[in-house]
């Protein structure tokens, strides 16, 4: 008699919980979609690539070699991935730190985007390295306390950590545990605090990686402020993904938002675009700076300054035109178009500097294998599957009903 009471309410609770409130078969069923169609085509085509690049190693998946030894898993995967998962640290700072609750609708599904962000710029560096099984030496064993890489990869170990702590409480909300969600929302402005510091280190210290080698990085790309180029451009990157994410969010599950959500995501997104105006001109102008003091003048006449000029003005200058005018005239589209434009252009940075300007003298050049684009695509399709089956359960876009009070 235990066992069927134990039976039943195990099944009740993974119809709730895992399957919707659908049976097992009426839950299968609903996943026959045209996106699920075309996710499980990238995925049978993704999955056997990436077992395959670690059954035979990187020489038979990948182009890279001892010239060209990093490759868009390290400019895509890691550095824009990096880059893109900022939203959580500054949304959560926004909101915690310095109380602006009016941006709460968005932080959840921000903490969440940068918590995922973070966990597949870990499962790419996985598939990037070539022994993979060391990974855990920088926290377990090797102490090299002089080494870039060193504190990135603890600075990436314990903001992973952090973000999931800031997340918890939509995860017990979700189970139901009050108590233990109560001990996680104590936790969560001395995680913000931590997790800010860890950001502001490992952002800027994934540029510093670059300081390394100033012959080998071109002179438009290369500047001893890298470091602080890397971690403003992440701030942009943090607001820019915020808005890009939260429209599209607002879009695809428009069945979880309570009423009234839609007009305060467009004050959100105004409110976030004047901020991504401000620091982005800061950005630009930096890099002004930078330019002055290496005095490369001459160099934005070369084929290379011509795609460092389309960077700089395109991506930089065009977008922080674009939020402030948008904010001013409270054009919430422009705002949205301009945080694309901005999202896009930090992928087009990462890159530049990772393979573009390195080793951008030597004869031999990168170029991706179809196997090394395969396995990116299929990183971030999993990335997407993964925020779309948490979105689908847990209190990210809407408030649990039993927690009001705690909001």
């Amino acid at each position: 008699m235990h066992d069927a009471i134990h039976d039943a309410v195990s099944v009740s609770w993974a119809r709730e919980k895992i399957f919707l409130g659908q049976s097992l078969g009426e839950y299968v069923r609903g996943l026959v979609t045209p996106w699920n169609a075309v996710a499980a085509l990238i995925l049978a085509a993704g999955l056997p690539v990436i077992a395959y690049r670690f059954a035979f190693g990187l020489g038979a998946a990948t182009n890279l070699s001892q010239t060209n030894p990093w490759g868009i898993w390290i400019g895509i995967d890691v550095l824009s991935g990096v880059a893109l998962a900022a939203g959580g640290y500054t949304l959560a700072s926004t909101v915690y730190l310095f109380g602006l609750k009016q941006y709460y609708p968005v932080l959840r599904a921000a903490v969440l985007t940068g918590f995922l962000g973070y966990f597949f710029v870990v499962v790419g560096l996985l598939v990037d390295l070539g022994r993979p099984w060391r990974i855990p030496y920088p926290v377990i064993y090797s102490y090299g306390v002089t080494s870039v890489m060193f504190l990135v990869a603890w600075h990436v170990f314990l903001y992973l950590t952090v973000q999931f702590l800031e997340f918890c409480p939509a995860i017990f909300e979700w189970l139901g545990w009050r108590t233990v969600r109560a001990w996680a929302a104590r936790l969560t402005i001395g995680a913000t605090v931590f997790g800010v510091i860890l950001s502001t280190l490992h952002q800027s210290a994934l540029g510093a990686l670059f300081l390394m080698a100033p012959g080998k990085v071109h002179p438009l790309w290369y500047s001893p402020f890298i470091p602080v180029y890397f971690f403003v451009s992440s701030v942009v990157a943090g607001l820019a993904m915020v808005i890009v994410e939260s429209a599209l969010s607002h879009r695809i599950f428009r069945d979880q938002l309570e009423p009234g959500r839609h007009a305060d995501l467009d004050r959100i997104t105004l409110g976030l675009g004047k901020a991504a105006a401000v620091v982005l001109f800061t950005y630009f102008f930096l890099k002004l700076i930078g330019l002055a003091d290496g005095d490369h003048w001459a160099l934005l006449t070369t084929p290379l300054g011509g795609w460092f000029l389309v960077e700089l003005v395109g991506f930089v200058l065009v977008p922080c035109f674009l939020f402030a005018h948008g904010a001013r005239e409270r054009r919430v589209r422009a705002v949205r178009v301009a945080a694309a434009l901005a999202v896009a252009g930090i992928v087009v940075n990462r890159v530049n500097v990772s393979l573009v300007a390195l080793n951008w003298n030597v004869a031999e050049r990168y170029l991706p294998s179809w196997m090394e684009v395969m396995t990116t695509v299929t990183i971030v399709t999993l990335g997407i599957l993964t925020f779309r089956w948490i979105v689908n359960r847990m209190p990210v876009l809407r408030d649990h009903p039993a927690y009001p009070a705690l909001h």
